[in-house]
């Protein structure tokens, strides 16, 4: 690692905060997101006399080199090859979405090293920003197109997968690998993330319930978007108290994480940045850019992908996307469940399916006021039922404090059921659903007879 001495680690003046302060600042996420980081060799590089071509291969070196998952960086200019030679389109998103997993490791690893130069509060509310940045780009710019079924289907799959698919494999993962040892974890942090997950519950039901109990579907069109409006407020103001618990009052709830990685390992020992504030800057940019023209291709090309794989839309969108974009993240949770080390397992899982249904979800609603779309707060019947029962089920999971292989187990064996059911399912999307125009009906003929 190059040393503070440099002059490029230094173009923001001097570094704010004691180490204790920088770890602080680090989330779940980053540590998760650390655990598939290499140390870089600078040796070669810093014989090289030019200091801007120093500067600039130290900088190459740490961001694109730095990672296990360098291998997948190609699938990036191969995918922009085949968008504009025109290739299949199946192509184009399957390569999009390959590149886009690198991508979202690599803006974990540029917050952080943002964070050591802005302090404590203002890099962990970049961390928490940014955490699920790829997944408010896709949601954006599907929204954009209009299409706001894939939008509620891709981030309900981050809710879903991050809840049962990456908490269960660490739970499993860590169970099988710790048979002979108790498992524990902070179950304050639990409840905290738990609480706010059933408020977003609630705000998702209301709206369902609304459109399931009103005599016509067309009386309740702009109530329903009116309540999921609110709601939205509501959860943007409850997300921004969380952080504010999370930062400031209640920071010691978070602590425990961090103080368990405190012990020797080397993905996690690093307290000095790697490049300077400015190139973050820069690279955190240009990372952010590049994700947006995947997801454009990813928005773009998913129908394609789906006539011409013979998967619905809601499969992909639910299924697939959270689990191949958000492979890296989903891969630290399990290493670290490995090391018994749930506390940064659960903070991954948790922490991100709260950000996700208390942050990104409400912001696309109140982007898509801006832009003149109505998105409402209504996922359809069946896409509710799957996300209450995934809530309601880990929350019972995680009551106790304590964690074993069977409750890792089922959770992943629920991630299969509802995985078979989008399997299954064939709806297409702006279709109306078909369970709730079965209740209008049956409501219907009850009132003519």
């Amino acid at each position: 690692m190059a040393s503070l001495q440099e002059p490029w680690l230094l173009e923001n003046g001097n570094l704010k905060g004691s180490s204790k302060e920088i770890r602080h600042a680090r989330t779940a996420h980053n540590m998760s997101s650390s655990s598939l980081r290499k140390k870089s060799d600078l040796t070669l590089v810093s014989k090289v006399r030019c200091g801007m071509l120093r500067h600039l291969l130290t900088n190459l070196q740490e961001v694109i080199l730095g990672t296990k998952l360098t291998v997948l960086f190609p699938a990036i200019p191969l995918a922009i090859a085949a968008e504009c030679y025109g290739f299949g389109r199946p192509w184009v998103f399957a390569l999009s979405l390959l590149g886009l997993t690198p991508l979202a490791e690599r803006v974990s690893f540029l917050t952080e090293q943002i964070a050591y130069y802005t302090g404590p509060t203002v890099g962990g509310l970049l961390n928490a920003t940014c955490g699920n940045a790829t997944e408010l780009i896709i949601a954006i710019f599907a929204l954009w197109q209009h299409k706001i079924q894939v939008v509620k289907y891709s981030l309900l799959g981050s809710i879903l997968s991050n809840l049962l698919l990456v908490l269960g494999t660490s739970l499993f993962c860590g169970g099988i690998a710790n048979l002979g040892k108790e498992q524990k974890y902070d179950r304050r942090q639990a409840d905290v993330n738990a609480l706010l997950l059933l408020l977003a519950l609630l705000c998702h039901m209301l709206p369902l319930l609304f459109r399931i109990s009103a005599a016509s579907v067309s009386l309740t069109e702009v109530p329903i978007l009116q309540l999921s409006r609110v709601s939205s407020i509501i959860m943007l103001l409850a997300y921004i108290t969380y952080i504010i618990f999370q930062l400031v009052t209640h920071r010691q709830l978070f602590e425990a994480q961090e103080e368990s990685v405190e012990d020797g390992d080397d993905v996690l020992s690093e307290e000095t940045p790697v490049i300077g504030f400015w190139s973050g800057i820069v690279w955190l940019v240009g990372m952010t850019a590049v994700i947006a023209l995947l997801s454009e291709y990813v928005v773009g090309t998913i129908e394609d992908a789906s006539e011409s794989w013979g998967l619905s839309v809601s499969f992909i969108s639910i299924i697939l996307l959270p689990i191949v974009g958000n492979a890296a993240e989903h891969a630290g949770a399990v290493i670290f469940a490995f090391k018994n080390k749930l506390d940064i397992s659960l903070g991954v899982a948790l922490g991100s399916a709260t950000q996700i249904a208390m942050f990104v979800v409400p912001l696309c609603v109140i982007v898509a006021w801006i832009l003149g779309i109505e998105m409402d707060l209504n996922f359809n019947l069946l896409e509710t039922g799957a996300l209450t029962l995934s809530i309601i089920t880990t929350a019972f999971t995680l009551q106790d404090g304590t964690s074993h292989y069977l409750k890792g187990l089922a959770l992943l064996l629920c991630y299969v059921v509802i995985g078979a059911c989008f399997f299954l399912n064939k709806t297409p999307l702006n279709h109306g659903n078909v369970i709730d125009l079965g209740v209008k009906s049956a409501a219907g003929s009850v009132i003519a007879a």
